[in-house]
């Protein structure tokens, strides 16, 4: 997934290092109109297979020396081969297609087409776009505000971010963004589509969206802006329950959150009873955020841990001293919405069962991107490894399960509509690894939640019928938010200690 004005899942999720420089690739002179002949097309594979080739990785020695070298010069054949397909292609491409093309274009859309043919996620950012990432990063940035992802060629909206021209248009999750001023967005890629949409603060543009439900296409004209975006929002429900939404994981989201629970603890002083942390259409972002926000709420135990192709490169992050809501009672919201980060903090919370997780279940996007910087050429986006919550559960493509499922509007039975797509919907998504091995054994499950007795049977599962359909301005049509009040109000009028998970 990606935001029209940069990306989202970052640098090891946003900030961890690469493990590694990557060269720039070699290519040697071509001829601008003549095929090329065998010696320099293999002049040129063996210019970008030595690009390649230097920073390989010899495995260790086998007992036969002798089918080692042979095996290795086997897979270099092959190698080179291919890389003699690419030229091929590559100077055909340069001397026969219609109009004029850089060289520069091509390559790099060869590189994108090579990263975004693995996962989803993975993808090559030019200057431009690795820069605007660095920036949104931050928590200021250019653009529309929308988070978006790519589906059959369109460009599908995640989720608008609160208070941007996509979120003041009306833009929903689940949009299909089909024509950008009058242009179709089959066949760009994200990051084309993406370009596009970024601008001048002033400057506007026109979107044809498809949306379910709509018979025809809805036309809507937004004028870009600077996107500011209030990372944490927050108030006191009832002067005894505290509610914060935090909208996205950038640099300042761990200090916004302190800020919101010191404020609110100051205004509600000894009424205090619960927390409600909304996480809801949070799509993510930075994993040190993720791991802070989380660490806020614990004392001890595992956060998350990262699995990658090559065993010693796991990682794993603790939770040290320091409860900031002091053993408040926590219910966190999630919604098919909720993604990566927010996934996270959900996953951790309820394994150590700190809170309980709300609403429906989330997206299921539990893999790490690492961002790797190309001196003088950008940066690639590379997925390398997966997150698992403190008892071992991969979050990607199953998301994370409610304890307590509570929909945010009444099931139409008679209504043609399916349920928005999630991580496992997408073409090419990395499969659960679970699913992959028949030997994974499934991890233990969770303690139970041990609330006390009778407050579970009151929440509502679905809004009444007739119930007035939901207004973001009216947070007592939001029927989730209002289900989880009244949980920490009966937690709280017959408490009843939690057992928390040691991990």
């Amino acid at each position: 997934m990606s935001d029209v004005s940069g990306n989202k899942d970052v640098r090891r999720d946003g900030r961890m290092p690469s493990r590694g420089s990557v060269a720039e690739p070699v290519v040697g002179p071509v001829a601008e109109r003549a095929p090329v002949s065998r010696r320099r097309r293999l002049g040129m594979a063996g210019a970008v297979g030595a690009a390649f080739l230097a920073g390989a990785v010899v495995g260790p020695m086998v007992a036969v020396p002798g089918i080692q070298a042979w095996a290795q010069e086997g897979g270099r054949a092959e190698t080179y081969r291919l890389l003699n397909l690419f030229g091929d292609v590559f100077e055909r491409v340069r001397a026969e297609y219609v109009e004029p093309v850089t060289d520069r274009d091509v390559i790099e859309n060869a590189i994108n087409g090579m990263l975004q043919g693995l996962d989803p996620h993975s993808s090559y950012m030019n200057p431009r776009s690795f820069r605007d990432m660095q920036v949104q990063t931050r928590g200021e940035f250019g653009g529309l505000g929308i988070e978006v992802t790519q589906e059959n060629g369109y460009v599908k909206v995640i989720s608008p971010i609160d208070e941007t021209p996509a979120f003041r248009a009306g833009i929903k999750p689940g949009d299909l963004i089909t024509h950008l001023n009058g242009e179709s967005t089959q066949g760009l890629s994200l990051q084309d589509a993406v370009e596009q949409m970024r601008g001048e603060r002033g400057s506007t543009i026109r979107l044809t969206i498809r949306r379910e439900g709509e018979a025809r296409p809805l036309e809507i004209s937004l004028t870009r802006d600077v996107i500011r975006p209030q990372v944490a929002r927050f108030r006191l429900e009832g002067n005894d329950i505290a509610y914060i939404r935090l909208s996205s994981f950038n640099e300042r989201t761990e200090s916004a959150l302190r800020n919101a629970m010191s404020t609110m603890r100051n205004q509600a002083g000894s009424n205090l009873r619960g927390l409600v942390l909304d996480l809801r259409n949070n799509p993510g972002g930075l994993l040190d955020q993720a791991v802070q926000v989380t660490d806020d709420f614990l004392d001890q135990g595992e956060i998350v841990s990262t699995r990658a192709r090559r065993p010693e490169d796991a990682q794993r992050w603790n939770a040290r001293p320091g409860d900031i809501a002091q053993g408040l009672p926590i219910v966190v919201l999630v919604n098919s919405g909720s993604a990566s980060a927010s996934e996270i903090v959900a996953g951790a919370l309820q394994d150590h069962r700190r809170a309980v997780v709300m609403g429906v279940k989330s997206f299921g996007k539990g893999s790490v991107q690492t961002v790797m910087p190309i001196p003088g050429n950008g940066a690639m986006r590379l997925t390398t490894a997966r997150y698992y919550t403190p008892s071992g559960r991969s979050i990607q493509a199953t998301g994370i399960q409610p304890d307590i499922e509570v929909l945010a509007s009444r099931a139409d039975p008679t209504a043609a509509t399916r349920e928005r797509d999630r991580e496992a919907d997408l073409r090419r998504s990395l499969r659960n690894e679970r699913d992959r091995s028949t030997e994974a054994t499934p991890p233990p499950p969770l303690p139970p939640l041990e609330l006390p007795a009778g407050v579970v049977e009151r929440v509502v599962r679905e809004p009444a019928e007739g119930a007035t359909a939901f207004d973001p301005t009216k947070p007592e049509t939001d029927h989730q938010l209002q289900q989880a009040l009244q949980l920490l109000r009966g937690m709280a009028a017959a408490p009843a200690p939690q057992r928390r998970a040691q991990r």
